[in-house]
């Protein structure tokens, strides 16, 4: 069933909530990092990959490692599946500390279930190894039955994307500076000038004249004098302190699911809506004509019978007063029983006539 979602803010009071700093912003330089490898999963009971080059190529290599030199002809690879690695390396982790791995099928292997991916290093953007990753595969799903022409499967999530949780062992640590000259960086989750400042404000209301908003994204902070050399203490300390961010006019659709979600910020000029309904229903019914027992042909005469309905429902008119918000907007709509399909139509039109004072976002 398709629903209207509109945001809590709409229904309560105009006082703007406040969030913490250390939930609307980063601190520069402790950002996490992506990793990527290549690699291979074992043991797949004939779901493997069937016998593509680059495979066969890989098996070949690794066997090589163990001293073993075979040609990639001599080798089956419907045991075996290539498949890329992806995960995020965080910026304070030490060697030796797990993070998690998504195993993904490059060739055209039918299922991971039950495989066991190899040793295989995870690279960063710049080409060095800052982990290893290696375990048994677990995809969260499987496919079964008999494929082929008379055959049944079934099939549930996507058999060929897996995961292994702490699959990977941080080899190195990426460096890491927050603090330079005694100064650290704020770095916003939503640049906004208004949050920006606000946050700023917040700060010195705490720590008199530390933090000064350098753009939309950037609030600097310089380290109050009692936390000089004490970095960590003063970051734990900033992330507690409360801000209230702005909030961007939006107006976001999904088509696909039928979901609309809307800012309270969102406003409209003076406007007047008109809606109504036009179904055309169109049935067609096969029947079919017995001939009299005069008639020597002795055959029946296939007949159709074709009928259309119009049926055109009430048209409603509403006129919007100056500056009329989302909330009562969605009442009306909501009013006029219009469907969701019919709101998304709604607000693109009143963003074409300029009457809509929002972004309008299509996914």
């Amino acid at each position: 069933m398709f629903k209207l979602l509109l945001s809590l803010a709409l229904f309560a009071p105009l006082a703007l909530p406040a969030s913490r700093v250390k939930d609307l912003a980063l601190v520069e330089g402790g950002r996490d990092n992506q990793l990527v490898g290549y690699g291979l999963v074992v043991g797949l009971a004939g779901d493997g990959d069937s016998n593509a080059v680059a495979t066969l190529r890989a098996v070949a290599n690794t066997l090589a490692r163990y001293g073993l030199n075979v040609t990639p002809t001599d080798i089956k690879a419907k045991n075996i599946a290539a498949v890329m690695l992806t995960a995020e390396i965080g910026a304070f982790l030490k060697p030796g500390s797990r993070i998690d791995v998504n195993v993904a099928s490059m060739g055209d292997a039918k299922s991971l279930q039950g495989g066991v991916l190899l040793q295989t290093p995870l690279l960063g953007a710049d080409g060095r190894v800052y982990a290893v990753a290696q375990g048994p595969v677990a995809i969260g799903g499987f496919l079964g039955g008999a494929g082929g022409a008379g055959g049944a499967t079934v099939q549930k999530n996507h058999p060929t994307v897996g995961n292994i949780s702490s699959g990977a062992i941080v080899e190195r640590e990426i460096a890491a500076t927050f603090v330079r000259d005694n100064t650290l960086r704020l770095l916003l989750h939503n640049p906004d000038f208004t949050s920006a400042a606000r946050m700023s404000d917040s700060i010195n209301t705490q720590w008199p004249g530390v933090a000064t908003p350098v753009d939309a994204a950037t609030v600097s902070v310089t380290l109050p004098p009692n936390y000089r050399g004490r970095d960590v203490a003063f970051i734990a300390d900033l992330g507690q302190v409360e801000s209230a961010p702005d909030t961007l006019a939006r107006i976001v659709i999904n088509e696909r699911t039928g979901t609309i979600v809307a800012t309270s910020t969102v406003r409209l000029s003076q406007v007047a809506i008109a809606h109504g309904s036009l179904t055309i229903t169109v049935t067609n019914q096969q029947g079919v004509s017995q001939p009299n027992s005069f008639n020597n042909s002795g055959t029946t005469t296939p007949v159709s019978s074709t009928q259309t309905a119009v049926n055109e429902g009430k048209g409603s008119f509403i006129v919007f007063g100056e500056q009329p918000t989302i909330e009562r907007l969605a009442a009306a709509l909501n009013a006029l029983g219009v469907s969701t399909r019919e709101m998304m139509a709604i607000f693109q039109t009143l963003k074409r006539s300029g009457a809509l004072q929002a972004e309008l976002v299509i996914n």
